[in-house]
């Protein structure tokens, strides 16, 4: 963990958890880099059907990202392959071995932080970025909950990481300024009474690209 990090780029953005139109709507309107669609178990779980209907409605510049947990790999390449995704991301207890059936893609892989003790799984998975999002013994993610930044704050990982967890348009600024993360994604952090919400998707979105 000893390359340097520097923000050469503005940070770019996911919105995780679409599963209606109006989200696939919104997203094609304010423009984040990656729309994630959720098949592991989760209150905002797509079907194939329902995802190849919204993703045949999205931005073709948006990428797409399918969430998967201890799932099996030919379910997990059916998925993939009919829904042409770009990017395969990770959230259960998946070994580096398992991942490597997916080389062809882009490949995050989830590690779910308490402590400090939980980087030492950082360096087990060979992937092309680490999403750091707090642990939940009862959710995949989107519990609207933060992990203790403190814990990942002025490391130099030696590869991109994405911040998850409990972000919004109220401290997403701070996250960035603290962490300098690759992404930042958010599901909870957008959305009202547990739907997507517009005004806050568009408000997460200029936080993070006018931040200087």
């Amino acid at each position: 963990m000893k390359v340097e990090r520097r923000r050469i780029f503005l940070t770019k953005v996911k919105i995780c958890g679409l599963r209606r139109k109006e989200d696939i709507e919104y997203v094609n309107m304010f423009k984040p880099d990656f729309a994630g669609f959720v098949f592991a178990k989760s209150k905002r779980k797509i079907d194939l059907k329902k995802a190849a209907d919204l993703i045949g409605l999205l931005d073709k510049k948006i990428k797409r990202v399918g969430i998967f947990s201890n799932q099996s790999i030919s379910q997990v390449i059916s998925i993939a392959d009919i829904l042409n995704l770009d990017i395969l991301q990770f959230h259960g207890d998946e070994t580096q071995e398992y991942l490597e059936y997916f080389k062809s893609y882009t490949l995050w892989k989830t590690i779910k932080i308490k402590t400090k003790d939980d980087l030492k799984y950082f360096e087990k998975y060979k992937v092309d970025a680490i999403l750091f999002d707090t642990l939940s013994t009862d959710s995949l993610g989107g519990t609207g909950e933060i992990f203790n930044w403190d814990i990942i704050e002025n490391i130099n990982f030696n590869k991109p990481i994405i911040l998850a967890g409990g972000l919004n348009s109220n401290n997403v600024t701070s996250a960035i300024k603290r962490i300098k993360p690759y992404a930042v994604d958010v599901s909870s952090g957008v959305e009202t009474n547990e739907f997507k919400d517009p005004d806050k998707i568009k408000l997460f979105i200029e936080k993070v690209r006018n931040f200087k």
